[in-house]
């Protein structure tokens, strides 16, 4: 029954965190009007405690991103028509990869979900709940 409350008090906090979208006329628009701000800054705190040279393992800089999250930054924006690319190097400043975070909730998070955001940053797009679930919370705990 405690665990039962709990998460009913999570899903009520996360829910006070989401914006009324009733209006949006169009999926692809919520993004840009969407403030990811406070989970970006709580999922930085939670990766690298703010440090922008942070390293472990493939995962560098101040939100953890490896390379392979690069080269799907590189796919979305070249499917996109775009000429822009992100460089390995780009992990190392903070608001290039906050524009990362952005372009892969852009693709994989059209809903701006931020219980889907903050699990897939850990578990990737297929994440599964049971192994994230740690993430989830401390990242939760970062932002309040």
């Amino acid at each position: 029954m405690k665990r039962f409350v709990k998460n009913l008090c999570l899903s009520l906090s996360i829910l006070t965190l989401l914006p009324l979208q009733a209006g949006a006329a169009n999926e692809n628009d919520n993004s840009e009007q969407f403030d990811w701000t406070p989970v970006m800054e709580a999922i930085i705190l939670v990766e690298s405690e703010g440090n922008p040279n942070a390293v472990s393992g493939n995962s560098v800089g101040a939100m953890q991103i490896t390379p392979i999250l690069v080269r799907e930054c590189n796919n979305i924006l070249q499917s996109r028509g775009s000429d822009k690319r992100y460089t390995l190097a780009d992990r190392y400043n903070v608001e290039k990869s906050k524009e990362m975070f952005l372009l892969i909730q852009s693709e994989y998070n059209k809903q701006n979900n931020v219980e889907k955001a903050i699990r897939s940053w850990n578990g990737g797009p297929r994440y599964s709940i049971r192994a994230t679930n740690g993430y989830y919370q401390k990242v939760l705990r970062r932002m309040r």
